[in-house]
């Protein structure tokens, strides 16, 4: 046996840094926090009743997370296919996983690649918004131990004045979708400022 001594570099190990569909997870397993690649892919169905496929999380979250994504992100997703994975092979227990996992979903159905430097974290409530989670210390400097420069939480997550990461706060499930939409648009080639 050999000691792994940081588990988030080998979970992370081998991103594709361009794809869409992809979030860092900044989680916590027991009292140690461990960075994840979530990726999702949605993709249009040719089934009458589409597909939804897990690895390493919980299909029950995952339907939520979907339905609270149409009801309050204006998203269709009835007509997709949905395939949701842990990648590395973790198993997450923990709701703070809801707002990578929603960021994944998006940014696969939009076409859109997410910030790499970027990690993720909080909790998505049925009403839309976005809940914050414990050890959001912890999970702020794991996320800066592996070069990480921003977080995607709530706002209140750093109790520091000067957290190790600046915060992108995230309201809402709406105000997650039309950011992502936004950079989206700013990517596309053509766009200048004013057009």
């Amino acid at each position: 046996l050999a000691e792994v001594a940081n588990p988030s570099a080998l979970f992370l190990a081998g991103r594709d840094l361009a794809a869409p569909g992809a979030a860092v997870f900044a989680g916590v397993e027991g009292a140690r926090p461990v960075l994840v690649e979530i990726q999702a892919l949605v993709a249009p169905s040719t089934l009458g009743t589409p597909r939804r496929a897990v690895v390493g999380w919980e299909p029950s979250r995952l339907a939520m997370v979907l339905a609270v994504l149409e009801a309050h992100g204006g998203l269709k997703l009835g007509q997709h296919d949905v395939y949701l994975n842990v990648a590395g092979g973790l198993r997450i227990g923990e709701p703070a996983a809801d707002l990578a996992a929603a960021a994944a979903l998006v940014s696969s159905l939009v076409g859109v690649a997410l910030p790499h430097e970027a990690v993720y974290f909080g909790e998505i409530a049925l009403s839309g918004a976005v809940r914050a989670v414990g050890h959001s210390g912890l999970r702020l400097k794991e996320a800066a131990k592996l070069g990480f420069a921003k977080a995607f939480a709530t706002a209140g997550a750093a109790k520091e004045e000067e957290p190790p990461l600046p915060i992108g706060a995230v309201a809402s499930v709406a105000s997650l979708v039309a950011d992502i939409a936004a950079a989206g648009v700013a990517a596309r080639p053509g766009k200048r400022g004013g057009e």
